[in-house]
């Protein structure tokens, strides 16, 4: 038996001109979610803020004050919205090694604990945050004259989509009979 791979069958990378060729799939864009898109445009401030900031400090000799702040603000709105999509894709850290010892029925109203109390969880935050946006009320931030519940209704705003999809991972869960906990090879696409 030869150990050296036939020519003819490995992919041919080179067209019968000699030259390379490759060609990309269509990008397809439409599944692409709102909080997606809003996170995106959170990164992209945060990404022209951060370089004005390099800019106005080592190019200018300048730097401008507010763009620490507003950086800061700008990542935890991308994570904060940004968190959603990992909701709905259900792929935060989890420990599932547990699921494979217990019995079918132990593990699925174990998973069905988890979606409650994700639920629950998120929906207590959203509450939790809008109760400290009441109790700051006109506080400002430290070097712009912006509320700092601006950023307070951002994280309330990733903390409401984090709990609409989490509702709508429950729905997956009940609809196909197991979650990801009890199955890892699967995720949200298998139906």
């Amino acid at each position: 038996m030869s150990s050296v791979p036939d020519i003819q069958a490995l992919p041919q990378v080179m067209g019968d001109d000699g030259e390379f060729h490759v060609t990309d799939e269509a990008v397809d864009l439409s599944g692409t979610t709102p909080e997606a898109w809003a996170a995106l445009a959170f990164f992209w401030a945060l990404g022209l803020t951060v370089f004005y900031q390099f800019f106005t400090r080592y190019v200018l000799n300048d730097s401008a004050a507010w763009t620490e702040e507003i950086a800061r603000y700008l990542l935890i709105a991308t994570v904060f919205v940004g968190a959603a999509i990992g909701v709905a894709k259900n792929n935060h850290i989890q420990v599932d090694f547990l699921f494979r010892f217990l019995p079918h029925k132990v593990a699925r109203a174990m998973a069905l604990l988890v979606d409650v109390l994700r639920i629950a969880f998120l929906g207590a935050a959203v509450v939790l945050t809008w109760q400290m946006m009441e109790k700051m009320g006109n506080y400002k931030m430290t070097i712009v004259d912006l509320p700092m519940n601006i950023v307070y209704a951002v994280c309330m705003v990733g903390f409401a989509a984090m709990c609409v999809r989490s509702i709508w991972v429950m729905r997956v869960h009940l609809e196909r009979g197991y979650s990801v906990l009890e199955k890892p090879e699967s995720t949200m696409e298998d139906r």
